[in-house]
């Protein structure tokens, strides 16, 4: 199998799982959301761990000496955190279509950050996309009477982490170790907590919920490792194609089969980030185009 053909099965497979990861949230919908992330978080550890030592991924040694790389990854630990609640949040109270909207608008407020913050100059192509992905929002805004925090909540979040975890020199399984251990005393004294009040739902409801909260840590860590194998085979402009496969995804899933609303202001809505994320992919299509010529 050659390499890129590997990579794209593995990238396929992450953004295919990140997809369909609101189905699993919604078999929790009657467990809080913060529960689901203390075991999320937790059951991460040992799964990250065990696929370090099958993929031969050393443990970064010498991290809690180097300040400024830990500084960083707690900042992302508590920005992905964050990320996790407010998703599992919005499909647990049936608001898929704002978490895939979140997840649309996500590559062009990275464009955004990058203007902003690194000084990046945006090409026409770019512009006109961040300015149909504007309209959108505004549109969403004038619709609703108020912000779509929960959309814009994950894009900022995402955005920002993403930003960020770019500063340091530390691999996707390292880094999101150190990020989950990094919370792991919160959310390993939140679990405890929840067991001894008995107010959680963990070994106090049923063997189906207590499996599905153990699998929060493979849930959350193997589309990571996938995501993590593909990209190191395939070209970036591979990966942006892909990375719209898991909003896609979520959209069917909360239109066809979650039944939430789908309106003429959410089509607007939608369109217009569409209309913007086409620009910016053609963009991208012609800048490749002419750097290969």
């Amino acid at each position: 199998m050659s390499k890129q053909r590997a990579g794209l099965i593995y990238g396929s497979l992450a953004f295919i799982i990140w997809g369909l990861a609101p189905i699993y949230f919604k078999a929790l919908e009657k467990v809080s959301a913060l529960e689901i992330l203390a075991h999320r978080v937790a059951w991460s550890v040992p799964v990250i761990i065990i696929i370090m030592l099958i993929i031969k991924r050393p443990f970064p040694k010498n991290i809690f000496q180097d300040k400024k790389t830990l500084g960083v990854l707690f900042l992302t630990a508590f920005l992905i955190s964050g990320n996790w609640l407010i998703f599992t949040w919005a499909v647990t109270n049936e608001k898929v279509l704002d978490t895939s909207l979140g997840y649309f608008i996500n590559p062009l407020i990275s464009v955004a950050l990058g203007v902003l913050i690194l000084k990046e100059r945006l090409d026409i192509w770019s512009k006109i996309a961040l300015a149909l992905a504007i309209s959108g929002v505004l549109y969403r805004v004038y619709a609703l009477g108020s912000l779509p925090w929960i959309s814009l909540w994950l894009a900022l979040s995402f955005g920002f982490y993403g930003l960020l975890r770019k500063q340091v020199d530390i691999g996707a399984l390292q880094g999101l170790l150190v990020e989950t251990l990094i919370v792991l005393p919160l959310t390993a004294g939140y679990i405890i907590y929840l067991a001894i009040t008995e107010q959680g739902a963990f070994l106090h409801t049923s063997a189906s919920i207590d499996w599905l909260l153990l699998a929060g840590g493979i849930i959350t860590t193997i589309p990571l490792a996938l995501f993590s194998a593909g990209a190191r085979l395939l070209p970036l402009n591979t990966v942006g194609f892909l990375q719209y496969i898991a909003p896609s995804l979520t959209f069917i899933l909360a239109v066809f089969f979650f039944g939430e609303e789908f309106n003429r202001d959410l089509l607007i809505t939608f369109a217009l980030i569409w209309a913007g994320l086409g620009v910016y992919t053609l963009g991208r299509l012609k800048k490749n185009s002419y750097q290969q010529n």
